[in-house]
């Protein structure tokens, strides 16, 4: 069911991934979901609220990334060429924001 995934030991989600076959998933792999449980669950499952605040940097960071037109388009075809333009973009950001 999942892709290959990089080595972790937590995965931070929002609402929309919160199933049970997913967290299961994730548990065999050795990864700790933290995913807040959806509003429907009957029985709400608990997640570390300090670790789920730092998606919003995440967030963050792919907001200042579609600000560059060419990437939020995806107009580079090749994947070489689109990853070359998402290493610049993220270099100048960074580099404008210190």
């Amino acid at each position: 069911m999942l892709p290959r995934l990089p080595p972790a030991r937590e995965l931070i989600a929002d609402r929309g991934y919160d199933s049970a076959r997913f967290r299961t998933a994730l548990q065999n792999r050795g990864i700790t979901p933290c995913i807040p449980s959806t509003r429907s669950r009957k029985r709400p499952i608990p997640h570390d609220p300090a670790l789920y605040r730092q998606r919003h940097r995440i967030e963050i960071m792919f907001g200042r990334l579609k600000d560059w037109r060419r990437i939020a388009m995806r107009y580079d075809r090749c994947a070489h060429t689109f990853f070359a333009a998402i290493t610049l973009a993220a270099s100048v950001t960074f580099w404008l924001g210190q």
